[in-house]
């Protein structure tokens, strides 16, 4: 029996809270061992963890895909997607600022006025320092949500292989010329088009349409297959294997076949994993440091930062990004009813 689509979006949820978590524990362990060094090894290491960050991606060509696909009006996507991500980020770089400056974190902090810039999520655009490293991917984020909303305005969500192909075209040209000719092409644009992680979320993209089966499933598995292919190009055999192995996953998830991702505390992990990602590195680092400096043991101060990181990305789950999520999106639906209601008064 197939899944219902609730369960099933609870499974993918639980997903991204496992990439999250592996993203942590990669933070924890061995970034802070590069960065500061532990003042003993710990207790494990993850040096594979940052790759968690392709599996978001990933998963965010699925949803919004998803999301944009039931869009009935353009700015109904830029609502969901703004109270989705900036309340719970406003929260991070409060508490971030604050936090780190208490702490203290050499080569990591910021002052007011670059906190200030980071409010608009587009200060990276304009070479100013981020108040915690992780939010280079919400770039790519803001990127990915303006060209698939841009691709909706256009009408070109059915012809979303051919811009996917243009897309890979372009990123062999930049790879062909790199390689072969040793010339550097234009960066701004392959930065613009997201280029380097676009066989990510066209992944994603390719399983949604396969699991919804709004599409055809030739075409479906020829972007896909396309975009294992370019990574083993550009990229290596391993990281194409990658790719194959977690649109496996993701597709098994969609699909309910993978019955462990309801478990209640992978379920919580998913709805904690935006905060989470967005508080947890350079409070977690922080908090490392202070630990290890009072003679605390490495995998003790590991364990501790990622409780109270989970602790704090609970808290601003629970209290400042559902509520504000959903006030937001209820104002947006009492105005646009409202104005439906005034021309329906009009036509009469």
């Amino acid at each position: 029996m197939a899944a219902k689509p609730s369960s099933r979006l609870t499974a993918i949820d639980s997903l991204r809270g496992i990439a999250a978590m592996l993203v942590v524990l990669f933070h924890y362990t061995t970034r802070y061992d590069e960065l500061y060094q532990h003042n003993a090894a710990p207790f494990f290491q993850l040096p594979w963890g940052h790759l968690g960050v392709n599996l978001f991606f990933m998963i965010s060509g699925f949803v919004i895909f998803m999301t944009i696909e039931k869009t009935r009006h353009s700015l109904d996507f830029v609502v969901s997607r703004f109270s989705r991500l900036y309340p719970a980020y406003w929260a991070a770089i409060l508490l971030t600022l604050a936090l780190t400056h208490w702490l203290g974190l050499p080569g990591k902090l910021v002052d007011i006025a670059a906190a200030t810039a980071n409010l608009s999520m587009l200060h990276s655009f304009v070479n100013i320092p981020s108040v915690d490293g992780v939010y280079w991917t919400l770039e790519v984020e803001l990127l990915f949500y303006f060209w698939i909303w841009l691709a909706y305005r256009l009408r070109l969500l059915g012809r979303v292989h051919l811009l996917l192909a243009a897309l890979f075209a372009l990123r062999l040209v930049y790879f062909w010329t790199e390689t072969q000719m040793h010339v550097d092409l234009p960066w701004q644009p392959y930065r613009l088009l997201i280029l380097k992680f676009i066989p990510w979320f066209a992944a994603g993209i390719m399983v949604y349409r396969l699991v919804s089966r709004h599409g055809t499933a030739r075409c479906d598995l020829a972007i896909g297959c396309a975009a294992v292919v370019l990574l083993a190009l550009t990229e290596g055999i391993a990281t194409a294997c990658l790719l194959l192995g977690l649109a496996g996953v993701l597709y098994a998830a969609a699909r309910g076949h993978l019955a462990l991702l309801t478990h209640p505390a992978l379920v919580w992990l998913g709805s904690i994993s935006y905060t989470l990602y967005l508080l947890h590195e350079n409070i977690g680092w922080a908090i490392i440091r202070r630990l290890e400096m009072a003679g605390a043991d490495a995998s003790l101060a590991v364990v501790l930062a990622l409780l109270l990181a989970m602790l704090l990305a609970s808290g601003v789950t629970r209290m400042v990004e559902l509520p504000a999520m959903a006030w937001l999106r209820a104002r947006y639906r009492r105005r646009m009813l409202a104005r439906e209601a005034s021309l329906a008064v009009r036509e009469r």
